[in-house]
């Protein structure tokens, strides 16, 4: 025991009467956080198991490694970045993303408007057909279909498993809850959707 620690060990005594100090006062400052992080990742991975047994995910990404991504984009991490941590490419973290429902406003910047192509969707046409009358190529069809896919899970569930990520993370206390306005973004899209949807069916 160094001089340090001597001495802050008898300011201790002397102030509490006690001369033992217990294991968790012995506990450096790091290990309760360590152990809230793994706690948080496991409720995080645990959302996604149960988003797993819903949803076909389009990624070989382990539910651990969804959970990281869960967290970096609640805490303000770009796709790029996210990508970086996990050693993937971006394109296959664009992918989980949408797979656990999380959307960026870039994901809805289409060449065209969503709701034009959610109205093509819902008369069944063909990708290629798509393109063609959006005048993109089809890659581009595929992919902001995934997008208007996803939006129409968010809003079939109520934003539920948005929700449930971000009760992990504000119980935790790591959140930026600058969630609230994604939520409301990506539903208010959503809806739009669910109107062009009950246009076509007048």
């Amino acid at each position: 025991m160094d001089e340090k620690t001597e001495e802050l060990r008898d300011i201790f005594e002397e102030v509490t009467g006690e001369e033992t100090v217990t294991e968790t006062q012995e506990e450096s400052p790091g290990t309760l956080a360590g152990g809230d992080d793994e706690e948080v990742a496991e409720r995080l991975a645990a959302v996604v198991a149960r988003m797993r047994e819903k949803y076909t995910f389009d990624t070989d990404l382990t539910d651990a490694e969804y959970a990281r991504l869960v967290r970096g984009y609640y805490e303000g991490e770009d796709d790029t970045d996210i990508a970086g941590a996990l050693d993937v490419d971006r394109r296959d973290v664009v992918r989980a993303r949408l797979d656990v429902h999380l959307v960026r406003d870039r994901d809805r910047d289409a060449p065209f408007e969503l709701k034009r192509l959610r109205r093509l969707l819902n008369e069944d046409r063909g990708t290629s057909e798509i393109a063609e009358e959006l005048e993109v190529s089809a890659s581009t069809v595929r992919r902001y279909r995934r997008v208007v896919e996803t939006e129409t899970e968010i809003r079939s569930v109520s934003a539920r498993y948005q929700a449930d990520f971000e009760d992990v993370l504000t119980d935790a206390g790591i959140s930026n809850v600058m969630t609230s306005d994604m939520k409301e973004d990506g539903l208010e899209d959503a809806t739009e959707g669910a109107e062009a949807e009950s246009d076509m069916s007048l």
